[in-house]
């Protein structure tokens, strides 16, 4: 009788347990590993810096913890930023892995240490936060590297514009007041041009000469917002040399891409420049530049840019 209780009882503590486990699975926490699909998403807060007017930038990222899969998350309760303007110029289109200071928000001058926003952003049912911090610690040099390049001068970022005379991007850049704007068709290729400048310096710690250096400027094309599928041609497009090339030799150049909307609405475009400090500046805060277009699509219209926001 003793037996068969025991066994009732340790039977009921495994299906428990079981329970347990199943949930803790289902629930997906900040540190789960990276999943090809169905993983999380956080925001990131990269830092902060001082403008000419008195006035401060602040710049966001985030980490994805897909390998593969893209999501799209609508602003709204799981996209939007607090208290205030719940649309600060956040993507809706997320890319997988890290996307490292993707756009930035222009504070007002009257916005302090004590005051507060928040990107809020649920995914998978993991609701992540990333808070503006303006104290010393995330102080960004984003306009030049803070270490020395070799010539004892400092690395600064790559620029780039969309056409001849327009407006130049440096730096991170994309935020509301920046965006581009063009109109295209439904299903027609929309050529894209970024016109390239840099001034191909670098350094690397030990500041040694780059064996085999690489392209002075690499881009990353991406959808940033939009109602439906993209197809970009080159997602990494080639930069063509006009001038330059190598290490300190002043760089100029232009890469072409095309972009096809499968339905008609609003897009955005998001661009990425690197210059030879790679992919978030080596986990440095400079030194790469980022710019958005905005595309409206429809079955009657032609390709062009109309200028500012």
């Amino acid at each position: 009788m003793r037996s068969n209780k025991v066994l009732q009882l340790g039977a009921a503590f495994l299906i428990a347990a079981s329970g347990a486990i199943v949930s803790a699975q289902s629930q997906l926490l900040p540190s789960a590993p990276v999943r090809q699909f169905g993983g999380t998403i956080a925001p990131v807060y990269e830092g902060w810096w001082d403008n000419a007017d008195g006035s401060k930038t602040v710049l966001f990222g985030y980490y994805s913890r897909n390998s593969q899969e893209e999501l799209e998350v609508p602003l709204g309760p799981n996209n939007h930023f607090e208290p205030g303007d719940p649309d600060r110029g956040q993507p809706t289109h997320f890319l997988s892995s890290r996307q490292f200071g993707m756009f930035t928000i222009q504070l007002p001058k009257d916005f302090t240490v004590k005051s507060k926003l928040t990107w809020v952003l649920n995914v998978n049912g993991y609701n992540a936060t990333a808070n503006v911090n303006l104290i010393p610690d995330f102080v960004l040099s984003a306009a030049q590297s803070v270490e020395e390049s070799p010539d004892r001068t400092f690395n600064k970022p790559p620029v780039f514009a969309f056409e001849p005379g327009g407006l130049k991007f440096t730096m991170p850049m994309a935020n509301l007041s920046t965006v581009q704007k063009r109109t295209a068709v439904v299903g027609q290729p929309m050529t894209l041009d970024l016109y390239t400048w840099d001034d191909a310096k670098f350094s690397s710690g030990t500041n040694a000469p780059m064996k085999n250096p690489p392209p002075v400027v690499t881009y990353v094309v991406s959808k940033y917002r939009g109602p439906a599928p993209i197809k970009i041609s080159e997602v990494r497009p080639k930069v063509v040399v006009s001038k330059g090339g190598k290490p300190f030799e002043a760089f100029e150049g232009k890469a072409t891409t095309a972009v096809t909307f499968s339905e008609p609405g609003e897009y955005w475009l998001h661009v990425t420049a690197n210059d030879y400090s790679g992919h978030g500046g080596a986990g440095a805060g400079c030194c790469w530049s980022t710019g958005v277009m905005k595309v409206q699509v429809s079955g009657n219209t032609t390709a062009r840019t109309t200028g500012q926001n």
